[in-house]
């Protein structure tokens, strides 16, 4: 059984927003009975604001990257579990100051379905909104079925891009136009080590010997694509670079990319800069330029060993909205 610092299982969710609004202050305000956080400032100039969410337990992810060039309003739903259709429209009506709303979120059934609902309600107010729904795990679906893939890590690249485009008050359709083009343009794959274990439940979701791993695990647990014996940092940096290079984004000699080295959630900051000296031998291999690398905890699925590895290929329109300044609580990029 894993230990963890809790009170009532089933109320982590409610008491983890709240402990974020109380480490926020004055940042940030929560509706009233809802896991809804939204900015106390947002800027008159933005012409699209941004809203996202999904399921707690990925923290920092999606709470967390809220803030000064990232998103809006965020929607937390439990544990591995799509906020409710009413939660996202209360989301919506809040984070509408401007011209429309522009939702990003995983590629989930549960939040498909929840984040559609509350979309067609707001639409029914005359409220403009639009979906990206990120979809960036290779391992999840064939490159001709990528709309099937699952949303990982990625998100965080969409959200950067999203909101450095909001910031600058770029139009609606612009905004929703390079959000689009930052999810077609990222690829990732995850490797886990171990499970995770859900509050509620107290057992791991899944078991792997102390010997093997799984590459392509999903971060809530779905099935992986094999299960491997255990490898070094330099191996498992290699079977990464070479999922997410031989997918369906042509990328070479001369071109620039963004990536993120992501801990599950109990996989060292030492284990992830042994795996980032690897994967810069990698791409200087192929010629191809490294702009940033972000790592640390982005995306985890609770206290899971494990690593995922994205990839975003650049232009300078891209690179360009990723340099602008962002300051969240989970993810800062200010150039020095």
């Amino acid at each position: 059984m894993m230990k963890k610092f809790l009170n009532d299982p089933f109320e982590v969710t409610n008491e983890l927003v709240e402990g974020f609004v109380i480490a926020n202050q004055p940042n940030f305000r929560k509706l009233e009975g809802m896991n809804v956080v939204i900015k106390n400032r947002i800027p008159e100039k933005k012409k699209a604001t941004i809203l996202i969410g999904g399921g707690s337990g990925h923290e920092p992810l999606f709470l967390e990257f809220i803030g000064k060039g990232m998103g809006d309003c965020a929607v937390h739903g439990n544990i591995f579990a799509s906020p409710s259709a009413d939660m996202i429209y209360e989301g919506i009506k809040a984070a509408n100051t401007a011209d429309g709303v522009i939702m990003i979120y995983g590629n989930y059934q549960g939040d498909i379905i929840n984040f559609d609902m509350a979309q067609d309600m707001a639409r029914m107010d005359d409220i403009r909104v639009e979906t990206v729904r990120v979809w960036d795990d290779v391992a999840s679906a064939r490159p001709e079925d990528k709309d099937e893939r699952r949303g990982t890590s990625a998100d965080l690249f969409v959200i950067k891009i999203a909101g450095a485009a909001s910031e600058l008050g770029h139009g609606f359709e612009e905004v929703l136009r390079v959000t689009t083009k930052a999810r077609d343009n990222c690829r990732s794959i995850g490797i886990s080590l171990t499970s995770c274990t859900l509050p509620a439940v107290g057992e791991p979701i899944f078991h792997l010997g102390d010997t093997e791993m799984y590459v392509g695990m999903g971060v809530h647990g779905e099935p992986g694509v094999e299960i491997k014996p255990l490898c070094t940092a330099d191996e498992a940096a290699r079977i990464m670079f070479s999922a997410v290079m031989n997918d369906d984004l042509k990328i070479g000699e001369d071109d620039e990319v963004a990536l993120i080295v992501n801990s599950y959630g109990s996989t060292t900051r030492m284990e992830l800069l042994i795996i980032i000296r690897a994967m810069k031998r990698l791409y200087a291999e192929k010629g191809i330029r490294i702009h940033a690398i972000e790592y640390g905890d982005l995306c985890t699925s609770q206290e899971m060993a494990g690593v995922s590895f994205t990839m975003m290929k650049l232009d300078d329109e891209l690179k360009a909205l990723y340099d602008e300044p962002a300051i969240s609580p989970g993810f800062a990029r200010v150039l020095w």
